[in-house]
């Protein structure tokens, strides 16, 4: 593949059994590829040198802040992030060097859509919607949001490109991990979500597991998924909810998020 004049960065976390699959997926045509490294204690970092990255390591700053590092590190101005649970196709790598042909890209930014891969499954489901994120951008006119929680691109008003192929996300490798996984950010974005609106909570607490059932089931069309899809789509729901129901106690209680009961 044509190398293009973009440098990648991955955030990574214990991830050493599946980081080399994200990075052969662009080490191709990207002219760097760096690793963000969160003080694993597998394998991950010797599999990122093995794989020819540049291995950095950083304590955690909270999801903005990591990736705000990680755009820091790379020695081009456009940049491509991607996690270590992700894969870019082949399509998409194509459409990628496609839009550097001619020179600096159109947009300062593109985002691509991102369709999710069920535990033990090789490709998404059919008619997979899932998500679309801004990934690939120009650092010198936008960057991640520097927020402990959320970790998005923010565009600040610029016209964005839109890319067709996908990135593949496998983002948990069994149904246990992601019960884990959304217990751990449910109760990050409920001490960090403002609790001043009591009779909003209240009011949102009898819908808030059917509304985010049918987002996940019918929305994202994790109907094609049989009872796989079902199973996510329920538990996205049940734990959606939760979060809704720890701040409704929380705010009830009159304590600050760091009082939070587990």
């Amino acid at each position: 593949m044509p190398e293009v004049p973009v440098s990648c960065f991955i955030i990574s976390k214990n991830e050493g059994d599946r980081i080399a699959r994200t990075i052969r997926s662009v080490r191709p045509w990207v002219r760097e590829v760096v690793v963000i490294d969160s003080e694993s204690c597998d394998d991950t970092v010797s599999v990122a040198l093995s794989e020819g990255c540049r291995v950095i390591t950083q304590p955690w700053l909270g999801f903005g802040p990591q990736k705000r590092f990680g755009e820091d590190q790379c020695r081009n101005d456009w940049v491509f992030n991607i996690d270590a649970d992700e894969v870019v196709t082949p399509e998409l790598a194509r459409e990628i060097i496609a839009t550097f042909a001619d020179g600096d890209p159109k947009f300062v930014a593109y985002g691509m859509p991102f369709e999710m891969i069920y535990p033990g499954a090789a490709t998404p489901r059919p008619m997979a919607r899932d998500n679309w994120y801004v990934r690939l951008y120009n650092r010198r006119f936008t960057r991640f949001r520097d927020s402990n929680v959320h970790d998005a691109v923010v565009t600040d008003g610029y016209p964005v490109g839109a890319f067709r192929a996908p990135v593949f996300h496998y983002s948990m490798r069994s149904f246990a991990e992601m019960k884990r996984k959304l217990d751990e950010r449910m109760w990050l974005l409920a001490k960090n979500a403002d609790l001043s609106s009591k009779i909003t909570l209240a009011a949102r607490l009898p819908i808030e597991l059917p509304v985010n059932f049918f987002k996940y089931y019918i929305v994202r069309r994790h109907w094609t998924g049989g009872l796989t899809g079902l199973r996510y789509a329920s538990i996205q729901a049940r734990f959606r909810f939760l979060k809704i129901y720890r701040m409704w106690r929380s705010a009830n209680a009159k304590v600050g998020p760091e009082n939070f009961a587990a």
